[in-house]
């Protein structure tokens, strides 16, 4: 029961409901963005994808649609990636080589003298950067591992049958 704004022992802020409702959805569209933008650039674009729509399907009926197809291919996805060792080691290959791109980019060790544009427009952001492209390297890692773990020997259609039966 509601008294005078009070719900148990916490106040009723008014507008509260508002803030989270506009925090949420800034964060679902940012996700859905990065989510696109890493489809083309390194990164775990469908998982960010999904995790946005995951979001906004929260007050969307639209998003909530598409969650369940986008939900299927990145389980598909993951599935894939582990069937065989070429593509496992592949894969954390390129993961361990962003991280290895991550430090040299934050050292920003001098321009080499084929550079044709300015100094300072070498290896631009420093260890902003590098620290991104690390943590983008052990996402990778982390997603390959529980790719593995879970989906190793999995048919891909059967795990993605799973992932709309959950």
């Amino acid at each position: 029961m509601v008294r005078s704004g009070i719900v148990g022992d916490v106040p009723k802020v008014p507008g509260t409901r508002a803030v989270r409702r506009i925090a949420l959805e800034v964060l679902g569209w940012v996700l859905v963005v990065v989510g696109i933008a890493a489809l083309v650039l390194p990164g775990p674009g469908l998982l960010a994808l999904f995790a946005g729509l995951a979001v906004l399907s929260q007050q969307y009926e639209w998003a909530e649609r598409r969650l369940e197809p986008v939900k299927r291919q990145a389980f598909k996805t993951a599935a894939d990636g582990v069937q065989t060792w070429p593509r496992i080691i592949g894969s954390t290959l390129g993961a361990l080589s962003l991280a290895v791109i991550g430090v040299v980019w934050g050292l920003r060790p001098d321009a080499p003298g084929w550079w044709p544009l300015r100094e300072s427009w070498w290896l631009i952001g420093g260890w902003g950067t590098g620290a991104t492209l690390i943590f983008s390297s052990i996402a990778a890692l982390a997603m390959i591992v529980y790719s593995f773990r879970r989906f190793r020997g999995v048919d891909t259609d059967a795990a993605a049958d799973a992932a709309t039966s959950r």
